[in-house]
């Protein structure tokens, strides 16, 4: 393998690390073995309270990029019906409550089509969307409101995986576009069953033809690297 011409691969992305740090660390590891600093960057940001797919590509791969990020992606989340968080997912506390009761399989089951083919989704507050060269979420730490503008979104398939209805759980699985935001979708769904959600777990399972049976464990990247026949260099 030669990461200076550039390769393409995928991690499973830990909980509660950011994209970057994940991509920070397989730089590290990786520069630390070759014996230069390896050029690389990431196709599409996951949430650090999201895990699973990060396709990572390195030296002159990395102009792949953009290519790479207009793939399919597929999601496996799990909503909690009846609250809502200001981040919509457990960043933050609940900050207020609803009514659940008609909430069932059926009732779920007929409100979800609403959600596929070509959506305008507002994104989350708490989200790296740009406010005239401000990232979003450090307005709302910094106390601002901030009001973001729908756009247009994507989404192939939603399937109703369980739904647990005496604890208001719900399991999809999500195939979307570029851009779409499944605590978005969290959100807009608890609101179109009168009630609220906000996400508890979520998986991005794949990102075009990167599954999460391709990637390489993210505690085992120095035993991975150890079965590859890796281009070296003697200087940093």
């Amino acid at each position: 393998m030669d990461f200076r011409a550039g390769e393409i691969f995928a991690i499973d992305k830990p909980y509660r690390m950011s994209s970057f740090g994940a991509l920070a660390h397989v730089r590290y590891l990786l520069s630390r073995r070759l014996g230069y600093k390896v050029k690389i960057g990431h196709a599409g940001t996951l949430d650090p309270l999201a895990t699973g797919v990060l396709i990572l590509c390195t030296g002159k791969a990395t102009k792949q990029i953009e290519k790479l990020q207009t793939h399919a992606k597929e999601y496996v989340a799990t909503l909690q019906l009846g609250a809502t968080t200001a981040s919509y997912d457990m960043e933050h506390p609940v900050n207020e409550t609803f009514p659940t009761e008609g909430i069932t399989r059926e009732v779920i089951a007929e409100t979800l089509p609403r959600f596929i083919g070509d959506i305008e989704q507002v994104p989350p507050t708490y989200s790296a969307v740009k406010v005239k060269g401000d990232r979003a979420y450090q307005l709302r730490r910094d106390g601002l409101d901030v009001k973001l503008e729908p756009k247009h979104v994507h989404i192939d398939e939603i399937e109703l995986l369980d739904f647990d209805e005496d604890r208001m759980r719900l399991h999809l699985r999500v195939v979307c576009g570029k851009g779409t935001y499944i605590r978005a979708l969290a959100r807009d769904l608890g609101r179109a069953l009168r009630s609220g959600a906000y996400l508890t777990e979520l998986c991005r399972t794949r990102v075009g033809n990167y599954g999460l049976d391709t990637c390489v464990p993210f505690d085992n990247f120095e035993l991975w690297m150890d079965e590859q026949h890796l281009t070296k260099e003697k200087t940093i």
